[in-house]
């Protein structure tokens, strides 16, 4: 018999707690491959550590032969610069992030083998000069009285993330909040879909590629070595985007509305999408009844210009959670945008299998 394997909010709650910042992914990738093996005709590991679970389709697509989806497996961190005379560390972030919400977070720090707490610290404020804190200011608490007691568990070149509980809130516990759901909504999206065709009994008449990738946080996407590996016609990318929807912000400068599913991008600050693709996902989203939206503010990026410029080139388009508060201990996603976009990434499929010769 069969293991039964998570799925839905069960899965991303425990994709959300495993740690893995940039560089650190392999627990995440672990829980990824034992989730998706079960669906997958085939897996493969790139070079960088990322994941490619492979489902094969009949091979009668004439224009779009391989499709590929991307969803990145790494959370923001931080590394310990040094271990200072009073047992306190220096951190060194890894990846785009306000140092200003730091400070009093509990944190996780690994080797990649063994794993332990700390709070970050910053000077009193009654003795801090004015002005917003620097990481220069911040340092790590691990209970340490001295820099040998600290160097006898943690030292250089330990990752760091948050440490954060994944909680339901809300009315009806519609919203979710978590660490990392920047991706791991993502990665869950991805095992889903799998899931999803495989067990319907269906065939594409494309092979699909689900890409689990590393690094994105960085800015050095091991997005593009899947593609290379791949080499898709088409992808696609699941992310979690910057929301912007709360009081005070200008309604011109808001990104998309949360719980009017998920977010469909026409451009960002790192590539313009497929025209296409993008109006295949909307009307995919009209025709089935799937809450969906246009993003409404060119802002931020994702794996989609790695792997557009990949190859020969790629057609992309990206599909985003609208998500308040990214990049701290606290994303928030409501439940329905999540269901929405579980939803719409098979219904995409298989309206690219519809028309394919027409993209």
């Amino acid at each position: 018999m069969r293991e039964q394997t998570l799925k839905g909010v069960a899965l991303l709650e425990k994709l959300s707690l495993t740690f893995g910042p940039s560089g650190c992914e392999e627990r995440v990738a672990e829980t990824i491959v034992k989730t998706v093996s079960p669906y997958a005709d085939e897996i493969v590991r790139d070079r960088s550590g990322g994941v490619i679970a492979v489902l094969r389709g009949t091979g009668k697509a004439k224009n779009i032969r391989r499709v590929m989806l991307s969803a990145h497996m790494d959370e923001v961190g931080f590394m310990i610069s040094s271990v200072e005379d009073d047992g306190t560390l220096k951190l060194a972030p890894l990846s785009a992030r306000d140092p200003k919400i730091l400070a009093g977070q509990y944190v996780t720090l690994s080797d990649g083998e063994s794993f332990f707490d700390g709070v970050v610290g910053i000077k009193p404020f009654h003795l801090k000069k004015d002005g917003a804190p620097e990481y220069g200011d911040l340092y790590i608490d691990v209970g340490a009285g001295s820099r040998e007691e600290a160097e006898k568990v943690v030292g250089k070149g330990f990752f760091g993330t948050f440490r954060s509980d994944f909680v339901r809130f809300g009315q009806n516990g519609r919203m979710i909040k978590g660490k990392a759901l920047d991706d791991r909504l993502g990665c869950t999206v991805l095992c889903d879909t799998l899931r999803e065709i495989k067990e319907s009994g269906e065939q594409l008449p494309f092979d699909l590629f689900c890409a689990f990738t590393c690094r994105e946080e960085l800015g050095i996407s091991g997005a593009v070595c899947a593609a290379e590996v791949v080499k898709p016609d088409a992808a696609i990318v699941f992310e979690a985007t910057a929301v912007a929807d709360v009081d005070g912000v200008d309604p011109t400068r808001r990104v998309a509305e949360q719980g009017s599913g998920g977010t469909v991008s026409y451009a960002d600050r790192g590539t313009v999408y497929d025209r296409k693709l993008y109006s295949l996902i909307l009307d995919a989203g009209k025709k089935h009844g799937i809450p969906c939206q246009p993003k409404k503010y060119v802002s931020g990026g994702n794996d989609s210009a790695s792997i557009r410029r990949s190859g020969e080139g790629v057609r992309v388009a990206a599909i985003s959670a609208p998500s308040r508060y990214i990049h701290t201990a606290s994303n928030v996603v409501r439940e329905d945008d999540f269901l929405s976009i579980e939803k719409l990434a098979p219904a995409v499929l298989r309206e690219i299998a519809l028309k394919e010769t027409e993209l």
